[in-house]
């Protein structure tokens, strides 16, 4: 795929200032706050206390931000930016304030000023000046872009000020479709926000969140860190998240997947013939090893597993 790029709008950015910014994330997502630099950013999730899905977001720390002043009157000279689903960014500052307590911070939703843009395909990191490592991040167009923290196929994440995705095009970037990035991420297998991930519901390790770089088994504690824990060290896991090709209609998310006629699992999100669904793995090998095919009302599936993750299979 050529290089380009494309502004998510679905994708909005929050901002936390205040000197106690990164000791207040570190008790309460699920990546290690203290790696988070100007020059490195992370991919987190925030957890039910139950270790079920909430939010996803990559993390970057700005070296600068908008003058003005946090809610303490001290003058703002950092923030760590955030990047929540747009329709669901208001939910996330509403549980931030929660534990916000007597912390030195401020929340600050910072839409209108910046906008989440990708940039993917082949030449893409380069285009930017940026390594294929994830979280690597710099200065660009008067904002940050880093290396996708999740899987630097991906390509690049950036955080830009209105003015500054002209940035991109003057860099070679071409302007893509959104769902021209959307195909590549269904494609490698990643999964995206509540389009595949169900809010206090989904189990992080069954959809590869820890293949993804969004957890730290050394941080300490965190919202969700012992039953997260618990699920890893005692291999409780019974179903994961797959990539997977579709022959036949295009089935709904949500749509039941099927094997030799019985519940396999169900269809996250879908485009163009991809789609993401959670699978359990007993049903995974036995197809493979009795060469049954998965069935999603009238189409057939196809999973494969992701060649990025490292973790056990299966």
């Amino acid at each position: 795929m050529s290089a380009g790029f494309a502004v998510l709008d679905r994708r909005s950015v929050v901002a936390v200032t205040g000197e106690d910014r990164k000791a207040f994330l570190q008790g309460l997502v699920s990546n290690d706050m203290l790696r988070v630099t100007p020059d490195h950013a992370a991919y987190a999730l925030f957890l039910t206390p139950q270790g079920k899905f909430l939010h996803d977001f990559t993390i970057v720390e700005s070296a600068a931000v908008e003058s003005g002043t946090t809610e303490s009157g001290a003058e703002a000279s950092a923030a760590l930016l955030l990047d929540p689903e747009t329709d669901r960014r208001a939910d996330l500052m509403r549980r931030l304030k929660m534990y916000k307590l007597r912390s030195k911070i401020a929340l600050e939703d910072r839409t209108e000023a910046l906008r989440v843009a990708v940039a993917f395909g082949d030449g893409a990191l380069a285009a930017l000046g940026l390594p294929a490592e994830p979280g690597a991040a710099r200065p660009f167009g008067g904002g940050i872009a880093f290396t996708d923290p999740r899987l630097p196929a991906l390509g690049a994440r950036l955080f830009l000020p209105v003015e500054g995705v002209a940035a991109l095009e003057e860099a070679g970037l071409p302007r893509r479709d959104a769902a021209d990035y959307d195909r590549l991420r269904l494609s490698l297998g990643v999964p995206d926000g509540t389009g595949d991930l169900v809010p206090e519901k989904s189990i992080p390790l069954e959809n590869r969140m820890d293949a993804l770089n969004a957890i730290s088994w050394d941080k300490g504690c965190y919202m969700g860190q012992e039953l997260t824990a618990r699920t890893k060290y005692r291999a409780l896991i019974k179903k994961k998240l797959f990539p997977a090709a579709i022959d036949g209609p295009a089935p709904e998310p949500g749509t039941p997947v099927t094997l030799d006629g019985k519940d396999a699992g169900e269809i996250r999100s879908v485009r163009d013939g991809a789609a993401l669904a959670l699978l359990r793995l007993e049903d995974v090998q036995r197809a493979a090893e009795k060469g049954l095919a998965f069935q999603a009302g009238p189409a057939t599936l196809t999973p494969s597993e992701p060649g990025w993750d490292t973790t056990t299979k299966g």
